[in-house]
């Protein structure tokens, strides 16, 4: 096993090996000198946050393969080549870049490679602060990974508030659960409707943060569904074992709950986590059935395989209820978004001035998303026989728009509203400091959205 790796920049090496590192096409090498590992860092003039994150991820899972036990990087010679970066954002960006790039969720492997290579920082001292941030963000998006990539057996409607109180325990995090009977109680007719066919009894979990009371309130909601089958509309399709990530909306507020509460963030948050699990069986709603919401309006449902935006409702109603002044939700909600914008950027809906920060928000901490229409024109495509409106759309068309317009209609009154979808960047490919699994999206984006409107 290697002991140590030296990370250094392109400056600091000989001539002969500057001229190979810098014909070379990656944004580091890694080469022997004289018997040591050394690992060469490219100077790139257009770099960005997201570079670096995206090379430190891949140094360490690079390094890790090779039995690395730490490496070695004068974080103030890091710093010094990206002139245009602010210094302290840099040095986070790499560690948390790093972090992430070790991530490896392996509790069902039989002999799992566990190795992860240390990083070292030798000049701490002078970037201790912004280190420590880039931990908190790695592990708070470490935490949205491993809630959604656990297997449904595991994590579901009964076990998931469990799992929320464990981790929050002894930290300034506040956690309600709510179980069927106080659902019942408080009318949340969209969850126990969708949870019908299952075995597992729904949850309602609301996670309170508050570390500045004269802070507006913000409320996140995700959609929790922890196995989406369909229900009665069932999916088609050879595997639908991603599906269990269904409640990547549920875990991108868990882990900006994280992000917040470690890092001692100035703000007024709470999450709203709805529950349930999507099955068919003799119980489940069937296609044609109303719904009666508390806020009095009446949802036919024409697709069972719609459900989050139905559990959404009651989120959004709820953040009524405690007066959220600003409120976003986020789900893994349509196929149409992936179709839309790919695997690179979530859509967000809403408020249009708030979209673009949001944006730019994304730009900056790599969960990229992109604003897209409320086309009031569509809402039409809502219209019922049955009931007030439906919850799917009568036309093979604009279905993340149509969704987004269905969630509109129980946004609370004087609220700053976004809707997030998130569908299309689920998951992820093994890539930087992306492993081939899921993303943990969401974490980060909500958690600086939260400051941002905060300040």
């Amino acid at each position: 096993m290697i002991k140590r790796a030296n990370i250094i920049s392109v400056n600091e090496v000989d001539d002969q090996l500057k001229e190979y590192v810098e014909n070379t096409a990656p944004a580091f090498v890694i080469t022997y000198t004289a018997g040591e590992l050394i690992v060469v860092l490219k100077e790139k003039k257009t770099f960005t946050y997201e570079n670096i994150r995206m090379t430190a991820g891949s140094i360490a899972k690079e390094l890790s393969k090779q039995q690395v036990e730490k490496a070695t990087i004068a974080m103030n010679k890091l710093t010094a080549m990206f002139s245009n970066l602010e210094s302290g954002a840099v040095a986070t960006a790499f560690v948390e870049g790093w972090n992430l790039g070790n991530y490896k969720f392996l509790p069902y492997k039989t002999n799992p490679n566990k190795h992860k290579t240390e990083l070292e920082v030798i000049d701490q001292e002078d970037y201790s602060t912004f280190v420590q941030l880039g931990i908190l963000r790695a592990e708070a998006t470490s935490f949205s990974r491993d809630l959604m990539n656990e297997i449904p057996s595991t994590l579901n409607p009964e076990t998931f508030p469990q799992i929320l109180t464990d981790e929050f325990e002894g930290t300034d995090v506040a956690v309600n659960v709510l179980d069927k009977a106080a659902i019942e109680d408080m009318e949340m007719n969209g969850v126990l409707t969708v949870c019908r066919g299952s075995n597992y009894d729904p949850s309602f979990v609301e996670l309170t943060y508050c570390g500045d009371g004269s802070k507006p309130l913000v409320a996140l909601v995700g959609k929790g569904v922890t196995f989406d089958t369909g229900g009665i509309s069932l999916k088609k399709g050879k595997d639908i074992s991603s599906m269990r990530m269904d409640m990547g909306g549920a875990a991108a507020v868990s882990g900006a709950m994280k992000l917040l509460a470690s890092s001692g963030a100035k703000v007024n948050v709470v999450a709203l986590i709805p529950m349930v699990e999507n099955m068919p069986d003799s119980n489940a709603v069937l296609p044609g059935e109303v719904i009666h919401y508390k806020n009095g309006s009446t949802v036919q449902v024409g697709n069972t395989d719609a459900e989050g935006r139905l559990i959404l409702a009651d989120g959004l109603i709820r953040a009524g209820e405690i007066g959220a002044e600003y409120v976003v939700d986020i789900a893994t909600l349509t196929g149409a978004i992936l179709n839309a914008l790919g695997t690179k950027l979530a859509g967000v809906f809403g408020n249009e001035e708030l979209a673009q920060e949001m944006k730019k928000l994304g730009d900056v901490n790599g969960d990229y998303n992109w604003p897209m229409p409320l086309v009031d024109a569509y809402d039409a495509y809502l219209n019922s026989d049955y009931a007030d409106f439906s919850n799917t759309s009568s036309k093979a068309e604009a279905g993340s728009i149509t969704a987004s317009l269905f969630l509109r209609r129980f946004v609370p009154e004087n609220c700053k509203w976004l809707h997030v979808d998130m569908a299309g960047v689920m998951m992820g490919q093994e890539k930087g400091y992306y492993s081939k699994a899921a993303t943990g999206f969401g974490a980060r984006l909500l958690a600086d959205y939260t400051e941002h409107v905060s300040k």
